[in-house]
């Protein structure tokens, strides 16, 4: 059978079944949340309702992107719904977590295992956003795809290293500490307005290319009978579509936040700290 044929041939949608890992690694995720909220809660503290619905939501979007059906269509068959995957490991569930994160549970956490002085320069503007647009080229690589669908725990290794670099990269941005300051909101915008730059570039590749990107992926029998290109050209639109409305979203919502407290009189900037919290998102100056 030839690749053109294997790349329209029918996938039959997977039936339903339980991946332990992902359930047992979404358990801990919340237990631990639970444990958390009371082991270090400081006296007259508590988090809010609206933190705990929010943080569990983060953990519903990581279960949703890394289970049954996601996952198994993804691996067997559409490139486009392992980019759905990326979606929401990177931009949906580490926002949702770090809102809902009170800032003593953080604080307990991070010096509880001795984090924060790492933390202190992972969460850096500059450094956040290499470290993680350096994940987005690793996981897109074809290489990397090809080894990701032939091995489980490559696969898994690969999407906890995309979640852990996207909630560094949300950090300048949704920090729940004072001890790792957010950006300014001129300085918020203009960062993710960086970041909303970068997966064009791969996301134009996949958009435009005239041929499989990913050689796996067209020997995989597709479901809906859409073809390898068609495949990949929706992979490409979500990636620069789907991710820049996640982003453009958070700085509209930023821009309307700021100008209300402007005109309320509560959110006056000076340049100078402008200027100063966007040298943070370029690269540090040379020794």
């Amino acid at each position: 059978m030839t690749v053109g044929v294997l790349a329209v041939a029918r996938a039959r949608f997977p039936p339903w079944h339980v991946h332990p890992t992902v359930w047992l690694v979404v358990a801990a995720m919340e237990g631990l949340y639970l444990v958390g909220l009371r082991r270090f809660r400081p006296e007259g503290e508590r988090a809010s309702r609206a933190q705990v619905v929010t943080f569990s939501a983060g953990v519903v979007a990581t279960w949703v992107a890394a289970d049954w059906p996601i996952h198994d269509i993804a691996e067997r068959s559409l490139y486009s719904v392992h980019m759905v995957q990326h979606i929401l490991l990177s931009l949906v569930a580490p926002p949702l977590l770090l809102l809902g994160t009170p800032d003593w549970l953080a604080r307990g956490a991070l010096e509880r295992f001795r984090l924060m002085p790492i933390m202190r320069r992972l969460t850096k503007p500059f450094v956040a956003l290499v470290l993680f647009n350096v994940t987005i080229v690793v996981t897109h690589w074809p290489a990397m795809v090809t080894v990701s669908l032939h091995d489980e725990w490559a696969h898994f290794g690969l999407h906890a290293l995309l979640m852990t670099t996207a909630t560094l990269m949300w950090f300048p941005v949704l920090s729940p500490l004072p001890e790792l300051p957010r950006l300014n909101a001129a300085a918020q915008m203009f960062y993710l307005f960086l970041q909303s730059l970068v997966p064009t570039v791969p996301a134009s590749f996949l958009t435009l290319s005239d041929g499989p990107l990913y050689k796996a992926y067209a020997h995989l029998p597709k479901l809906w009978g859409i073809t390898t290109i068609d495949d990949q050209r929706v992979a490409g639109l979500l990636m620069k579509v789907g991710g820049g409305f996640i982003l453009w979203g958070f700085i509209a919502s930023i821009f309307f936040r700021w100008a209300y407290q402007e005109e309320r009189g509560e959110g006056a900037l000076l340049w100078e700290d402008v200027e100063r919290e966007l040298k943070q998102v370029g690269p540090p100056p040379a020794a």
